[in-house]
């Protein structure tokens, strides 16, 4: 007696063919009428909490998500959908030890990535507080005067009104920030050289801002998200 054909649990359609192997090495379906992906007897499987706190571990370290499911054994969708709604409710500013107006000193810096494809540069402006190391301040978007407002204003207000700020020489940066608390200098000058370590260090553990990379960011709300995430931790780890 022949086995009775594979019908999609959507359409009911016959027209099933083998699609590959999922994560866990089961065999994977097609249906060539819906698109509909599936396998037999799925099972549930429940995400513990160990798993979910090692994932925001990795999730700090250069590796792409491809690279965590490989590490936890969850699935693509359900770390794509924890990664988004992990990412989504990251706060987008700023916590930091309160400062007294009067004797503040910030760096800041510009660098490049891409989301999508590497025609969709989105520049990551970021503000490091050089007594604290605190990164004070940061904004994705163009490097442009708008990308240098949008830094000014992710500032809390005390370094707004006090802060001596110094930048390379980079126009838009004068067109911002105050011209009696702006210093434009060169990196011979060692007064960016902690914001440029800065910015190696999140090329280094953000594998989405890796130059050459296939771990880059299809959705700019992703590409913000992880930034925030790691810039949070790092702020957090100064207090240790």
């Amino acid at each position: 007696m022949s086995a009775p054909a594979l019908t999609c649990p959507r359409c009911q359609s016959t027209q099933v063919v083998k699609n590959g192997r999922i994560h866990n090495g089961r065999q994977n379906f097609k249906c060539k009428a819906c698109s509909r992906q599936f396998v037999l007897n799925p099972t549930k499987k429940v995400i513990g909490q160990d798993t979910r706190e090692l994932i925001d571990k990795l999730l700090l370290e250069k590796l792409p998500l491809a690279g965590i499911v490989r590490v936890t054994g969850v699935s693509e969708t359900w770390l794509q959908t924890y990664v988004n709604a992990k990412y989504d409710a990251i706060p987008k500013q700023v916590d930091v030890w309160p400062k007294k107006k009067g004797g503040l000193t910030i760096q800041c810096d510009e660098m490049w990535s891409f989301v999508g494809n590497k025609g969709n540069k989105q520049w990551i402006w970021l503000a490091l507080d050089v007594k604290t190391r605190e990164i004070v301040g940061v904004f994705v978007g163009a490097r442009s005067r708008s990308g240098a407002d949008g830094l000014w204003q992710s500032l809390p207000g005390v370094y707004r009104q006090c802060a001596i700020c110094y930048t390379d020489f980079w126009s838009a940066y004068e067109q911002v920030i105050p011209e009696f608390r702006h210093q434009a200098v060169g990196k011979e000058s060692g007064r960016t050289n902690l914001i440029e370590r800065f910015n190696c260090t999140l090329r280094q553990r953000v594998s989405r801002l890796v130059r050459d990379t296939l771990s880059f960011s299809k959705k700019l709300d992703n590409h913000i998200g992880a930034i925030w995430y790691f810039v949070h931790h790092y702020n957090l780890s100064l207090l240790v």
